[in-house]
């Protein structure tokens, strides 16, 4: 498992879906797991799955529909990544996880100057060892992990490899 973080619009899903299609062209499964700051969209109002969701008030939902299956589950609270990974996703090569920042996964960071001031990096705060690469458009960011740039050439082949090579391995 590894953790892709970042500041709210700075291309984290774009990275993390160009990483899967990368690890899936190796013939890995590969999984994910999205953290959202607001709940998902239950289907449309008036629909099937949204009056079961809604009306009936189901624990779970499971919709089944030709090439897709999507289950919502109401839960008390919001828990780890990892305990989230061995519950639904145990059948993976490689569990891609989108934000979670304070997991303790291995993070690869995307920074764009138009994000914000600073990558969430910090070197007075964050442990480097944490922290495979940041991926950015800033020419002047210097860290004490690989940085890549937006525009160099293979940074997503190598990247993949140092994620296949750093990535946390959940015990059974």
């Amino acid at each position: 498992m590894i953790s892709i973080i970042g500041l709210k619009n700075a291309g984290k899903t774009t990275f993390l879906v160009a990483l899967a299609a990368e690890l899936v062209r190796r013939k890995l499964r590969v999984m994910t797991i999205k953290h959202g700051s607001h709940p998902a969209d239950m289907d449309q109002k008036g629909k099937d799955t949204w009056r079961h969701w809604h009306e009936g008030k189901a624990e779970r939902v499971l919709m089944e529909a030709p090439g897709q299956r999507v289950l919502f589950e109401h839960t008390e609270h919001e828990v780890d990544p990892i305990i989230l990974a061995r519950r639904y996703l145990s059948e993976a090569d490689m569990v891609l996880v989108e934000g979670f920042k304070r997991a303790p996964l291995p993070k690869i960071e995307v920074y764009r100057k138009v994000a914000g001031p600073r990558p969430v990096f910090d070197p007075a705060v964050h442990d480097p060892a944490d922290w495979i690469a940041i991926v950015t458009d800033d020419r002047a960011l210097r860290a004490p992990f690989p940085v890549f740039r937006f525009n160099d050439t293979a940074w997503l082949v190598t990247i993949a490899n140092l994620a296949w090579d750093q990535a946390k391995i959940l015990p059974p």
